[in-house]
């Protein structure tokens, strides 16, 4: 069953390419880009537009701060810590990453 607002939608797209609309927009006569994802190309392009990342790119943006903790602390008991959360950091990674592709 098709949507009642279909066929307005349909006639005001045609009344647009009558009043030549259409005509001369950007990239009119190229090839649409490649699409890995095309379920969720519009949702990629806007979370992208947006400044978004995938979680892989924000989870690795955490563990460089832990790493620079690392760097700066001498205390064992709290470098173990840091370590555990790196490990741990490191899987959420690769979960992201598999997620992602």
């Amino acid at each position: 069953m098709d949507h009642p607002l279909l066929d307005l939608i349909n006639a005001k797209i045609a009344e647009a390419e009558a009043r030549g609309e259409f005509d001369n927009l950007p990239g009119a006569g190229k090839p649409l880009p490649d699409c890995d994802d095309p379920e969720n190309a519009l949702l990629n392009r806007v979370v992208q537009e947006n400044g978004g990342v995938p979680e892989f790119v924000l989870l690795a943006r955490e563990l460089e701060k832990l790493r620079a903790e690392l760097r700066e602390t001498s205390d064992r008991t709290r470098r173990t810590e840091i370590m555990k959360d790196m490990s741990m950091m490191e899987v959420k990674i690769d979960i992201a990453r598999k997620t992602h592709r």
